[in-house]
């Protein structure tokens, strides 16, 4: 097969106009999905109040954990234990977190729903896999879902946290707060 310089030319040129349009497309153009935000304090196992959201830089910003559910600080001792655990994640307050949204980025009482990032490591899923959280589903954020299922299949065969057989948990943090509202 015999290819005249004409074609190899034009080869040419459509490559050096991808690569252009390529090395064109900045990172500023892309959709921001995540926010480098500084802890103010850990609410609770599966709670955060941040400064430094985007919209609001000097405002305290409530921040729900998604896709998981923590044991309500009234469920002794599991509730503590799930804060505390996200304390010692984070090394405190004053302390720099990533969060990364996903398509719903607001609940209901209008707290920002994120997965939380620190030195590389997705807090929700840390949670989950000590057995200091369960793996709830929230529809429509789905992105890791499967890393937090196979997180709590982990945490349930070792017997962590909320799953130990000898003081296992009787209710689920929603059932625990729906009955004791």
């Amino acid at each position: 097969m015999v290819v005249s310089l004409s074609d190899w030319v034009r080869k040419i040129a459509i490559l050096g106009c991808l690569l252009l349009l390529v090395s064109c497309q900045g990172k500023n153009q892309l959709p921001k999905n995540e926010a480098q935000v500084k802890v103010a304090r850990i609410v609770s196992g599966q709670s955060l109040e941040v400064v430094g959201m985007a919209e609001q830089p000097n405002l305290i910003s409530q921040v729900r954990l998604v896709g998981i559910d923590a044991p309500d600080l009234r469920q002794r001792p599991w509730g503590e234990a799930a804060k505390e655990q996200l304390e010692n994640l984070i090394g405190g307050a004053e302390q720099s977190v990533t969060l990364e949204f996903d398509l719903e980025t607001k609940d209901k009482i209008g707290r920002t729903l994120a997965y939380v990032w620190k030195n590389k490591v997705l807090l929700n899923e840390e949670l989950v896999k000590q057995g200091n959280a369960m793996f709830v589903e929230r529809s429509p954020n789905h992105k890791y879902d499967q890393r937090l299922e196979r997180a709590q299949q982990w945490a349930r065969l070792m017997g962590q946290g909320i799953w130990n057989p000898e003081k296992s948990m009787r209710l689920t943090p929603a059932e625990f707060r729906r009955q004791n509202l």
